[in-house]
This record gives structure tokens, C-alpha cells and sequence, in this order.
């Protein structure tokens, strides 16, 4: 683990701005109590404390091999960038940013070496450029926009020989199609949708005759959505033609396609089963040949001789093409995290790590040197967050690949490492409990124990995504909301921490309806629906008991929303869908007792914790209070509008204080909402 710099200061706000104090002083007008606290000097807002950035990194999603330098593009920090590692000197040497996005998934570099293009991911699309060239031999010239795809995220990219560039992606309202930039006209080209079934595109290949475009359904599966598929389109007649191996069909995506002499290594990211790796001939793409990998992914390739070596989710497979077997490559116990690129160079692999560092491991003895990316150079920036906990005297950020520690004691910050991200997260007993993606399962830490994070339960890998934990103080276990990002529906783990014992049900709400929210009552867990397809059902809270996994009960709540958060206070069950929605559940008698619109309070995703008596929530824009008798909504921090990557969080810890994020940084809230209401 590495540790990042104590906190020189803490800066102690009320809640500020034009609009906080707007929002404070029709409070006080319209409430006379308030208005003598005023006068009394007494505080009438929220105390809030910035903790200083919540995670710092620096934060990677790609890496490209040209000559003797990596070149690795950012991940949720800003600015958006490449920097180049070069690996003779083991230093930071070059860098650019980009004008758009918050990651850069996709690089590419022109057969010559001198062009390194740059394909960025997006909040929303638009005619902004989500192409970029960097002109490597004037590195101090800052990457150019090169014009847009239609796609909104840029997910893969290719040159051809001919240096005429390709790219692939996804994440608009159409299947994802494959897009050509001429370099001589500078124009950017839709040359069609291979497969209307496809909700992503991430691998494409190309020589001077054939560009090969993979894709699937990594995320947003089940339903109808497309399975592994692989296209062929010739560049003379303007056609695809599909070439995907029967023995993709049982995997939701193709995930990587790379050209290594006269073959095209063809990967697939897998669900149910292991991952598969083909090898196709290119003067005949009916001839293959295909090998079952080790784990659910195999991608970056990188060949030495007659060995390809690829990337699992547990680190590098070594890939015989001369007997077609494929071994994970022992590495004396380094632990590589997630991979973002793998390339040879002068006999070894260069390897990047979400981790934040660049291991130079020799692949016939697993001998490695690893260089801390900060360390050499990179620029260190707070970085969009993910799940949040409290308790014990800290307060846990997920990140990509990792977890910082906060002390509300010394204010120290440690980095944990961990593998993906943690999506959500609980402090029970003074242990941290994650639910960790992709497809991790439970981790756990104990601060006070010196010993790393580590796994403590695992489930089907279908299962991936955790969304929202909670504690069930009755029977003891910890309950874990789950999507499955590549079957559709989801899933409920749970884990008892005195036993070690785990279990999960699958689909509890049906067999479309992830379970996005979770929250418990007397020993009943409360789950919360939602889908991740454009049709079908959504929005369904069911009571569960947890111990004889079983329903108890369900209730259609008839919003046009999912389920985006779930709280109990009292008798009752808050709901606040996505977009605002909201409805108030009397568990007495089970049915709707409040319902309210509060679009202007939460554009997209929420949380909401119960916390002396009240609901809290947090929007990417709000902190807000519902009033428990009245269920009134009360603005607490107006324009917070926390620095998220996956949706928001709020968590408590034991002193009732609050934590979320204000920006990138990490806050605590202190709020006292007088007893006759909130």
C-alpha cells in the first residue's frame, strides 16, 4: 500500500453559496424558532467538514507500447490525459491532455509510430470530438480533436497499414457501428451496424483489405440483448459478414481483436463459462483453431515467439500456439490487479496496472520490477469515487483499484489496494465489509488487524455488480444488492461474519429486475428493482426474509422508474426511484402512504441513509432530509454535487455524523434537525 500526504488543514464551512444562503434564510423566515436560534448566535445550518480529496491516484484505463515508451491514458481525473513511461529510464516523460471526456479506453498507434491516436469515454454524447491525434515526434504540442463517431464512448480503436483509422463503441440510444477516419480528408465515416443485438463494441482489428469488429453485451445483458459476435468487413465491397466461432456463442462479448502476423487472435469475455481464445487464419477465417482459457476474460495481447500472452482477471496467461494450451503464468505472488495493457518489449512484458504502476515481468522465470507510476512522474489527482463507509474512527472511499482510508482522528489517508472497485460498503464491529466489482464478491479489512484487505466470499461471476450493502443487526449478516451486467436480473448475497458462511439468491424479484437497493427492518430485508433494458418490469419493492430466503411479500410501486435507493425509519419504507420519484411504504399495513415528485432534488441516481430519526439523501447535486411525519423534502446542502463515478453514497457513522462527497472531496455534514420535525 502507499500513503498519501496528511492533511495540512481542515476547512470548516456552513453551507455556502448564493444558493445555501438563499436556502437558510427562507428557513428563517418562514420559522420564527429559527430565526431566535439566529439571533442567539446559535448555528441555524449544517456544519460541514471537507476532509480534503477522497481519493487520489493516478487513475488509468489503457496502455499502448510504442517504440521504447507506454503511452497510458486516465481515468476519472482531471485533466484527461496521456502520459508516455519510457521504459529504458523507468520516468514519466511526456504527457498531453484532451479536451473531452473523463477516460480514454481506446489507443492506437499508426505503423510508422508517429501518430498515437486517442478514443475517450463521456458522460453524455454530442458533436463534441471524442477522437484525438497526438503527433508523437512534437510531444509538447498537446493532443488535436480529430472529429466524433456517432457512438457516444469510444471503446476500441485500430489503424490499418494503410494508416486509415477504425473505431469502435457504444453507449448511445443504436447498437454500436463501426467508424472510419480518413486521414487524408479528415473525415470521420459511419460504415454501418453489423448486429442490431449488440449493446457494446470493444475490440476491432484491421488490415489493408478486412476490418474485424467484435462485440456483444457486457453491459446491459439478458433480454434480447446480442451475444458474442464477429464480424468481418471487407473494405473493397463495403460488407460484413459474420465469422464468429460456434464456440463463442455461449459468451456475452467479444473482448479483444488483435492481428499478430497472419492470424487474428480473437478473445472473448465470458459469463457462465471460461473464456475463449481463437485463432484465425486471415487468408481463410473459416479456419480456426479455439482454446478455453483460464477465467472469464482474455484480453491485450501480446506475442514473443510462438507465445501469446494475455490478461486474465488474475493476472497473465501464457498462450502456446504451437500445442494450444494455456497456463496462468506464475508471478512469485505479485498481484496485478486489473490490466490495461500487456506488450513486449526486448523478450518482456510490459504490464499496466490499474494499480497505478507499470511491471516489467520475464515471462520464463516471472521475475518482475514494478515502478510506481506516481512516483515516476504521473500527476497524483482526486479521482470520482465510488461506495463509502464509516465507523471506528474512519471513513472508506472506493476507487478504481483501490480504497482510501481517511483518519478522522489524524487525517491521514492510506491507499488500500484492492482489485476493481467497491461499490458499496459497511463498517461492522470496526471491520470494513466491500461488495467489489467486477464479479470480487465480498472483501473485507480490519484496520486494527495489520493484515491486507482480502476476500472473504465469492460468488457466480455472472453475478458482478454489486450495488448497495446493509447490515441486518437481527440475524447477523450482511446483505448485498447485485446486477448481472451480462444475463440481465441480479442477485442477493449474504454474509455472516461470524461463521464465514455465504449465500446467494438469485433473480428474488424476477428474472428481469436487478436488485439495486437493499435495506432491513426487524430482520426483514427490503429489496428494491430495477432494469437495466428499456422495457420491461421495474420498481417492485419485496419484503425478504433473508435466513429462509424466501419472499414474504411484494409491492408494485407504479413508477416509470426503478428502484434507485431504499431507507426504513420507524414503520416506514422510503423508496426513491431514479429521476426523483418517491413513495412512502406503511409496513403495518403495506401499502402507499406518501408519494411525491422530487425530480429537482435528484436528476438520476440517489442513496439515503436513516439517521437519528430522519431519511437523508444525496443526489449528484443535493443533500436533502424528508421529515418524518410530514415526509416534506428539506434542502441540507444545496449544489453538493459530489464527484461520482457510479451514482452517489451517504453513510453515518456512530456519532451521527454524515459523509459524502462535495466535488471530489470528502465531507462530513453535521446536521441537528430539531425533534418536532426535520
Amino acid at each position: 500500500m502507499s500513503e498519501s500526504p496528511m492533511l495540512s488543514r481542515r476547512v470548516v464551512l456552513q453551507a455556502g453559496g448564493a444558493a445555501g444562503l438563499a436556502a437558510i434564510a427562507a428557513l428563517v423566515a418562514a420559522d420564527p424558532a429559527l430565526a431566535a436560534s439566529r439571533a442567539a448566535g446559535r448555528p441555524t445550518g449544517p456544519t460541514i467538514t471537507d476532509l480534503g480529496p477522497a481519493v487520489s491516484q493516478y487513475g488509468l484505463m489503457s496502455a499502448l507500447l510504442v517504440g521504447d515508451t507506454v503511452y497510458i491514458g486516465s481515468r476519472n481525473i482531471e485533466p484527461t490525459g496521456v502520459i508516455g513511461f519510457h521504459l529504458p529510464t523507468r520516468t514519466v516523460t511526456v504527457s498531453t491532455e484532451v479536451s473531452t471526456g473523463y477516460a480514454i479506453q481506446a489507443l492506437a498507434a499508426d505503423a510508422s509510430g508517429r501518430y498515437l491516436y486517442i478514443g475517450i469515454l463521456q458522460k453524455s454524447g454530442g458533436p463534441q470530438p471524442n477522437l484525438h491525434r497526438w503527433d508523437l515526434q512534437t510531444p509538447e504540442v498537446p493532443a488535436v480533436p480529430i472529429g466524433a463517431i456517432g457512438d457516444r464512448d469510444v471503446r476500441d480503436l485500430a489503424v490499418a497499414p494503410d494508416g486509415t483509422l477504425f473505431a469502435v463503441g457504444g453507449g448511445s440510444a443504436t447498437a454500436p457501428a463501426l467508424w472510419q477516419f480518413d486521414p487524408a480528408s479528415g473525415r470521420v465515416a459511419n460504415l454501418g451496424i453489423p448486429d442490431a443485438a449488440s449493446t457494446l463494441a470493444r475490440a476491432v482489428a484491421a488490415t489493408d483489405t478486412a476490418v474485424f469488429f467484435g462485440a456483444g453485451s457486457t453491459l446491459g445483458g439478458g433480454g434480447s440483448a446480442g451475444r458474442a459476435t464477429l464480424f468481418a468487413y471487407d473494405r473493397a465491397t463495403s460488407t460484413f459478414s459474420s465469422i464468429a466461432p460456434a464456440e463463442f456463442a455461449a459468451d456475452p462479448s467479444v473482448r479483444e481483436l488483435t492481428i499478430v502476423g497472419d492470424r487474428l487472435v480473437a478473445s472473448t469475455a465470458a459469463s457462465t463459462e471460461p473464456s475463449k481464445v481463437a485463432l484465425i487464419d486471415l487468408a481463410d477465417l473459416s479456419s480456426y483453431t479455439v482454446a478455453t482459457s483460464i477465467g472469464k476474460t482474455a484480453k491485450n495481447v501480446a506475442a514473443i515467439g510462438d507465445h501469446l500472452y494475455l490478461a486474465n482477471e488474475t493476472g497473465l496467461l501464457d498462450y502456446s500456439t504451437t500445442d494450444g494450451t494455456i497456463t496462468q503464468l506464475e508471478l512469485g505472488g505479485l498481484d496485478l490487479g486489473e490490466i490495461w495493457g500487456v506488450d513486449a518489449h526486448g523478450g518482456v512484458l510490459a504490464v499496466v496496472s490499474a494499480y497505478g504502476f507499470v511491471a516489467e515481468v520475464d515471462p520464463a522465470t516471472g521475475a518482475a520490477s514494478v515502478t510506481d507510476l506516481g512516483e515516476a512522474g504521473a500527476p497524483v489527482s482526486p479521482q470520482t469515487c465510488m461506495g463509502l463507509a464509516a465507523g471506528a474512527g474512519y471513513v472508506y472511499v472506493g476507487g478504481n483499484g483501490v480504497i482510501a482510508r481517511h483518519s478522522l482522528a489524524t487525517g491521514e489517508v492510506v491507499n488500500l489496494r484492492a482489485p476493481g472497485e467497491a461499490k458499496d460498503a459497511e463498517v461492522i464491529d470496526g471491520v470494513l465489509y466491500t461488495g467489489q466489482y467486477n464479479a470480487q464478491g465480498i472483501w473485507s479489512y480490519d484496520p486494527n488487524g495489520g493484515a491486507p484487505i482480502r476476500q472473504v466470499a465469492a460468488f457466480a461471476s455472472e453475478q458482478n455488480r454489486p450495488l448497495d450493502t446493509a447490515w441486518d443487526a437481527v440475524n447477523l449478516r450482511l446483505l448485498v444488492a447485485v446486477q448481472s451486467d451480462t444475463e440481465g436480473g441480479g442477485s442477493l448475497w449474504t454474509y455472516d461474519p461470524l461463521t464465514s458462511q455465504s449465500s446467494i439468491v438469485v433473480n428474488p424479484i424476477d428474472d428481469q429486475q436487478l436488485v439495486r437497493a437493499v435495506v432491513t427492518r426487524e430482520g426483514i430485508a427490503y429489496l428494491g428493482g430495477d432494469n437495466a433494458q428499456k422495457t420491461g418490469p421495474r420498481g417492485t419493492v419485496v419484503a425478504w426474509d433473508p435466513v429462509a430466503r424466501a419472499e414474504l411479500w411484494r409491492l408494485e410501486t407504479g413508477l416509470p422508474n426503478g428502484i434507485a435507493a431504499l431507507a426504513v425509519q420507524g414503520p416506514h419504507l422510503y423508496a426513491l426511484t431514479i429521476k426523483g420519484g418517491f413513495v412512502v411504504i406503511d409496513l403495518r399495513d403495506r401499502r402507499i402512504v406518501h408519494t411525491a415528485d422530487h425530480r429537482p432534488l435528484c436528476p438520476g441516481f440517489a442513496a439515503m441513509v436513516s439517521n437519528r430519526g430522519v431519511v437523508y439523501a444525496v443526489s449528484d447535486t443535493t443533500l436533502w432530509r424528508f421529515d418524518p411525519k410530514t415526509f416534506a423534502a428539506t434542502v441540507v446542502v444545496p449544489a453538493i454535487n459530489g464527484g461520482w463515478y457510479s451514482g452517489s453514497h451517504l453513510n453515518v457513522d456512530e456519532d451521527g455524523n454524515i459523509y459524502t462527497l462535495r466535488g471530489r472531496n470528502l465531507v462530513q455534514v453535521v446536521d441537528r434537525p430539531r425533534s418536532s420535525g426535520a
